[in-house]
């Protein structure tokens, strides 16, 4: 490839300098030096990945509906829901009762998430 040549999936300037002018809660990010953290790096390499893996699976989505092939269950098969609060609270439940090690903010905020009765 040369450097006339662009691959076609790539990130749009605009959004990388979206992502560096984010706030990165562990450094300050780009500095009067223009060094980056060696956590802010991976930060955004992770998010380029990301936003890669998600412009393929949108084009092998469309591919697969142009040739008439169920593609909904590839999208939710590759990008499975997290589990729900309830679900992370239950089993740190279990966690707890078996004195294990227990993250308690997941509990505080599922029960944070429940109606007030």
């Amino acid at each position: 490839m040369t450097d006339q040549q662009q691959h076609p999936i790539t990130i749009p300037p605009e959004l990388v300098s979206q992502w560096l002018s984010e706030p990165d809660y562990e450094s300050p990010g780009w500095g009067r030096s223009r060094t980056i953290s060696e956590h802010r790096l991976f930060q955004l390499l992770t998010r380029a990945a990301q936003w890669g893996a998600d412009q393929e699976l949108e084009a092998c989505c469309e591919v697969l509906k142009e040739k008439g092939v169920a593609w909904t269950s590839l999208r939710s098969v590759r990008r499975p829901k997290p589990p729900s609060l309830k679900k992370q609270a239950l089993e740190e439940v279990v966690a707890f009762e078996g004195m294990g090690t227990c993250n308690l903010d997941i509990i505080r905020r599922a029960l944070e998430a429940l109606p007030d009765d």
